[in-house]
């Protein structure tokens, strides 16, 4: 038993992934048997969506502090973070429309199941629908829509009460902090989901149904390189004026360990080192927005769950309309901040954005077992974006060592 845990989770998880593929074909349909392992295995990610989603919520706009004192830095961070998760969703969608990962794989749901209806009919219910009559019925009830907005108004009246409201905030801190726990305790049932779960997949639909799985990794790191080398340089050049070059230099070993652990909680030592000593950001903006932004700065993971949605709406033929489409930017973008910094944290704000347009969260299922793969490469594009803002903003407010930039000497 020491050994098994001894072992890296992403390794455990790759290597249920190969066998589970290999039990599949080798076992052909009866291999859906085992199955009910892999649905134990979403039903606890299932269990974790709204604490987690709530306390993450909360616990990053807690951390934003006091909005009056952060005045420049705090608006200009949270406009360019917001804003590069629009870009980043909206480009999940549009190469989840474009080459239609899913389109040509028809999946049967298992016998009981049946396509849920979309929370949301009508712009009009939309909005009706925003703000909760009861939020312990919501959160009950998993809306997670309504729940989301109660969360962020729930912070903003922390904010709002100061000092009163410290003990609320570090209990928030808490319940969040206890809930990534709880989040790594159930992604160690990975590798044995993701062993039933492909078993299932490669036994009943056969290579036909990995094809597309392979498309979805290409996906993902073709949009995070195009966050990566075109969003982010035009932020670097344009906003901030300053060589991208210089940047990457500074940023690379950021980015090795972002990669390497697909934990951005993991890499913010790093990154804050690079940013304040390689790209010469003062220490005041550099803490504050690298620490936000491994909060609420999740670009890569935005972009892979709008991805994934046009994927299961196209496995499962379910038809979007402008409002879903919408419903997958406005809660890809929010749920990407609710996020948690860890790894694996993305298959549980999948539920959150599926669930808004009716696409069944079987869709989980499917990239369970490919999903740390993408995570590798969602967290270095979020890292990245850590500190790109943080240079921008510097830049902006004054607050950056030009010269230590554009030094070779980075250490």
């Amino acid at each position: 038993m020491t050994f098994w845990f001894k072992i890296p989770l992403w390794q455990r998880v790759v290597g249920a992934l190969i066998l589970g593929i290999a039990v599949g074909l080798l076992w052909g349909e009866g291999a859906e048997s085992i199955k009910w392992i892999g649905d134990l295995f979403i039903r606890a990610i299932k269990m974790l969506v709204v604490p987690l989603i709530f306390f993450s919520l909360v616990s990053g706009v807690a951390a934003i502090g006091d909005l009056k004192k952060l005045g420049n830095v705090g608006s200009r961070a949270l406009l360019l973070f917001v804003s590069t998760g629009v870009i980043s969703v909206t480009l999940g969608m549009t190469m989840g429309t474009i080459f239609k990962p899913g389109e040509n794989l028809n999946i049967t749901l298992p016998e009981g199941a049946e396509i849920p209806k979309p929370t949301i009919t009508s712009p009009t219910e939309m909005i009706l629908s925003l703000i909760p009559e009861n939020p312990i019925m919501t959160m009950a009830q998993g809306q997670i829509l309504p729940l989301i907005i109660f969360a962020l108004l729930f912070g903003i009246a922390l904010l709002r009460a100061g000092e009163d409201a410290a003990p609320t905030i570090r209990n928030v801190d808490a319940a969040a902090s206890i809930m990534q726990q709880m989040t790594m305790l159930v992604m160690e049932l990975t590798p044995f989901g993701v062993f039933a779960l492909m078993a299932w997949v490669a036994g009943t639909f056969g290579w036909e149904a990995l094809l597309p799985l392979a498309q979805m990794v290409l996906l993902n790191y073709a949009g995070c390189f195009i966050i990566i080398l075109i969003v982010y340089p035009i932020i670097i050049r344009g906003i901030a004026r300053l060589p991208i070059i210089d940047f990457f230099r500074g940023v690379i070993d950021a980015q090795a360990i972002a990669f390497s652990t697909a934990s951005s909680n993991a890499a913010l030592p790093v990154t804050l080192r690079c940013v304040q000593r390689n790209l010469g950001v003062s220490k005041s903006v550099s803490s504050f927005t690298v620490a936000l932004g491994a909060t609420i700065n999740m670009n890569g993971t935005a972009m892979y769950l709008g991805l994934v949605a046009l994927f299961g709406a196209q496995l499962f033929g379910v038809e979007l309309t402008w409002t879903s489409y919408f419903l997958i930017g406005l809660t890809a973008t929010l749920g990407s901040v609710g996020a948690a910094g860890i790894p694996g944290s993305g298959l549980i704000m999948m539920s959150l954005v599926l669930s808004s347009i009716g696409v069944p969260l079987e869709t989980i299922a499917f990239v369970a077992g490919i999903n740390h793969i993408m995570d590798m490469m969602r967290t270095m594009t979020n890292v990245t974006g850590d500190a790109t803002v943080a240079v921008a903003v510097g830049r902006m407010a004054g607050e950056i060592d030009i010269e230590e930039y554009e030094s070779d000497d980075d250490i």
